[in-house]
């Protein structure tokens, strides 16, 4: 035993570390790491403001389509239906149609004309006076679609559905984004 412990103490204590080379392989790893973080970084911080306008776009698309359908469901009658226009007959908390005021909560809604219109770029909201089609000011209230087909009918003579669609364009994907939803005419019972 002493002999072992002896040549231990004659050996000196043993010297650890890492070569030159050895560091320069690993420094060259971590510049290489380093790059390829900075560059994912970098691509995240360039797609963001898109990525935010997009979310953007899709959540007031849901409002307004959340809109419409709510309008949709308040109404009598349908009374002219193209893929690219509605206009119905609806209960509206105004004070008159077109008019801006809201009335008291004790006071009835009253029954307007609404006229939504869209192309290829927006859909406009006209607001008057039931069974009146002109006059009114237009309100753009969507921007940013890229087909004007929006609405559709069911059934085909009288309509008391109307399915709503909006496509949005998708310039780094493959489709289209796409949101829909419909309602029906819950007040229609009474035209009859």
């Amino acid at each position: 035993m002493r002999r072992l412990r002896s040549r231990l103490v004659a050996a000196g204590p043993a010297e650890e570390g890492f070569t030159l080379v050895e560091l320069l392989v690993a420094s060259a790893m971590g510049v290489v790491v380093l790059g390829a973080i900075g560059t994912m970084v970098l691509g995240a911080m360039r797609s963001q403001p898109e990525v935010s306008k997009r979310a953007q776009n899709i959540s007031t698309a849901r409002w307004i389509l959340e809109r419409m359908t709510r309008e949709i469901r308040n109404g009598v009658a349908v009374d002219q239906a193209t893929p690219t226009s509605v206009s119905f007959r609806t209960y509206l908390r105004r004070t008159s149609c077109g008019g801006a005021g809201t009335p008291a909560a004790t006071v009835p809604a009253i029954e307007c004309q609404v006229t939504y219109t869209c192309t290829t770029a927006s859909c406009k909201r006209k607001e008057t006076g039931p069974g009146v089609f002109t006059g009114g000011s237009e309100t753009a209230i969507f921007s940013g679609i890229d087909d004007s087909k929006v609405f559709t009918y069911s059934p085909a003579g009288e309509p008391t559905f109307i399915g709503i669609t909006l496509h949005f364009p998708n310039p780094s994907g493959p489709a289209d984004l796409t949101i829909s939803d419909g309602a029906s005419l819950r007040n229609s019972i009474l035209e009859s």
